[in-house]
């Protein structure tokens, strides 16, 4: 039988491919259609409570109206039944709405707690702990007072245990000293998010490697996302760019050890540069890239970039004049006689003498020059004269 592009794409569009998963096992979501995600235990268990303390309510208003009596034998039990269902319809009715709304407000907990340490979160809960003891000395008296008394009673015993939670938390470092224990703060050594640049480009996993770069490692999974986007690409260049970064991913995964995490959920922003400007302010990280434009736009808003190139400039670059280098020739350049290439990292090479060897690859281009700057590395070579 033969098969119609039609078939194709109607086959193609029945059965949508798998999401892939790295080499080292780790899976991550690909660019097909998104499935329904399944509800989490939190909303079915907050939706089973409602539903069951609807019923409760239910009968227990029955009994207040003494549904026994007004109907008669033996009809009070069918009124009964009728009643606790109705009660649990409702509760799991409400239930549903506070599913609905609970997920986001789980994720508001936890880019909280991502924001905190360890130990300000265990003085914060000892301080709540203290607030609350204290909050019930104070409700005795409160509850004395004539006619208000009854009504200030939960707003006093809520604002002490905020005080005390929130004194608790703010002096954490100082509590810890006071017992002897030393706080190593969150803030001394903010999560270093990656940027999708920052992994092609590859000297990231250098930097890693020689201990230059204390803290945890994050890459988002919308950063995976972009990878892989660009490892499926038609574009040879971008799908060997895309292969690259992934590749490294690995390596970053080993360099990093327990340091690394994948990081996963929704992110609020349009694009890949915005994701990790709104993630960087709320995990008050600072993002690791290459990207000039990004570079920019972050410390606009106030958010610490720690700039691959600029280490570089730091260092000095990596090409030196007389280096030989292989490139692929793969475009005209702007000038007369030359031709543009690139490195497995996205380094633009011009080379002169390499307009009629487009399409080809040159393995002993000789560097001239090499320009470094905040926005990239640009590296000038030509071709010897026996290789024209």
């Amino acid at each position: 039988m033969i098969t119609t592009s039609t078939d194709k794409e109607r086959s193609a569009q029945a059965d949508p491919p798998a999401p892939r998963a790295l080499g080292n096992g780790l899976p991550y979501p690909g660019p097909g259609p998104r499935s329904r995600q399944p509800r989490g235990i939190v909303a079915l268990v907050s939706q089973a409570v409602l539903m069951l303390l609807g019923a409760l309510g239910a009968y227990q208003i029955g009994r207040s109206v003494n549904l026994g009596s007004a109907i008669g034998e033996p009809w009070h039990y069918l009124a009964y039944v009728g009643v606790i269902a109705l009660g649990a319809i409702v509760g799991w009715t409400v239930g549903g709405f506070i599913a609905r709304w609970l997920p986001s407000r789980m994720g508001a907990i936890d880019r909280a707690a991502d924001k905190r340490s360890a130990g300000e979160l265990i003085v914060g809960a000892l301080g709540l702990v203290v607030g609350l003891v204290a909050a019930a000395l104070a409700g005795v008296a409160v509850a004395r007072l004539p006619v208000v008394g009854p009504y200030l009673l939960l707003p006093v015993v809520l604002l002490v245990a905020y005080v005390f939670t929130r004194i608790a938390a703010r002096k954490h470092a100082d509590i810890l000293r006071l017992v002897g224990i030393r706080s190593r703060s969150a803030s001394a050594v903010p999560p270093r998010l990656i940027d999708s640049s920052a992994i092609i480009d590859g000297r990231i996993v250098d930097v890693m490697d020689a201990r230059f770069m204390p803290g945890q490692i994050v890459i988002p999974a919308f950063v995976l996302e972009e990878l892989q986007r660009l490892a499926d690409s038609a574009d040879p260049e971008k799908r060997q760019r895309g292969r690259r970064g992934l590749d490294l991913v690995e390596r970053i995964r080993e360099v990093g050890e327990q340091r690394v995490q994948i990081r996963t959920g929704e992110v609020a922003g349009d694009g890949v540069d915005a994701k990790l400007v709104n993630l960087a302010r709320d995990m008050h990280a600072s993002i690791v890239t290459t990207d000039y434009g990004l570079n920019k736009v972050a410390r606009i808003q106030g958010i610490e970039v720690l700039n691959v190139n600029e280490l570089a400039i730091a260092l000095k670059p990596v090409a030196l004049p007389g280096e030989v280098l292989s490139v692929r020739i793969i475009r005209e350049g702007r000038e007369y006689d030359q031709g543009v290439g690139y490195l497995d990292d996205g380094t633009m090479v011009v080379v002169e003498g390499g307009r009629a060897l487009v399409g080809t690859d040159v393995t002993d281009v000789e560097v001239t020059s090499a320009i470094q700057n905040p926005s990239g590395k640009m590296i000038f070579a030509r071709i010897p004269a026996a290789g024209r």
